[in-house]
């Protein structure tokens, strides 16, 4: 049962008009939240998320930057301070995946995508721990490859690798606080960052590692997170593996 009222909380969502973040928004509003939908780059998408979560009765604002400058980011919080009073939950879904064999791999495509993965969460989660309330929740984002090590995502799954230390640091850093910091790790979902680039017998392939047979679906995933934002208050220090099974 969940204890834990929900319906005068506020989310941060980075990432929050893409594929995972986005269906991290609408659950979070359904469970009354109200929730900053935070964009990168495609701000029309942003608002078209906040109208149809306002259409639905609920409360939403986009705010936008670079989740790796802490100008932007910070100034991201304020608003979302200033619209709703305060913040209670972050849910760092943004990211970026770049795939290639670690003996050739573009250096350039290596620092792009630690700027955002590695720095991007650390800027976030640094604004995080001196704006969220007692009762808060961080909820950073890894991946299952940490586990699964597949080739061609060594970069990729060294930044995650990376989220997954700060997350367990960062919980211990927060003792007394009454916060939780918890990381969601999916397994092959069924995204645009996911399905970009793949042909489609490397998707029928993936679909098939998990027991379950199938692709995660971005509810799947926001169904995690949902329950580590609510009523999960004993969960903290953890690497949540979403992904139906696999290794």
């Amino acid at each position: 049962m969940n204890t834990t009222p929900t319906t005068n909380r506020v989310a941060l969502v980075t990432g929050g008009s893409g594929g995972i973040g986005r269906a991290v928004v609408d659950r979070l509003a359904q469970d009354g939240f109200a929730v900053a939908v935070h964009y990168a780059g495609n701000a029309a998408k942003a608002e078209a998320i906040v109208a149809e979560v306002v259409g639905n009765g609920g409360r939403a604002i986009a705010v936008g930057g670079d989740v790796a400058d802490d100008d932007a980011m910070k100034a991201a919080f304020d608003a979302t301070t200033s619209a709703f009073g305060g913040i209670d939950v972050v849910v760092n879904t943004a990211g970026i995946m770049l795939l290639s064999p670690i003996a050739t791999m573009d250096l350039a495509d290596l620092d792009r995508m630690h700027r955002t993965n590695i720095r991007g969460t650390f800027v976030v989660s640094q604004l995080a721990v001196n704006q969220l309330r007692a009762g808060g929740a961080i909820i950073n984002f890894s991946t299952s490859i940490t586990r699964t090590s597949f080739p061609a995502y060594g970069a990729y799954a060294a930044s995650k690798a990376a989220v997954e230390a700060l997350t367990l640091i960062l919980a211990r850093e927060l003792r007394g606080r009454d916060i939780t910091v918890n990381a969601v790790a999916p397994g092959p979902t069924a995204t645009p960052l996911f399905l970009d680039a793949k042909d489609d017998a490397t998707i029928a392939n993936l679909s098939k590692a998990a027991p379950l047979e199938r692709l995660g679906q971005p509810e799947d995933i926001a169904e995690v997170v949902a329950f580590l934002a609510g009523p999960a208050r004993w969960v903290n220090g953890q690497i949540i593996f979403a992904n139906g099974g696999m290794a």
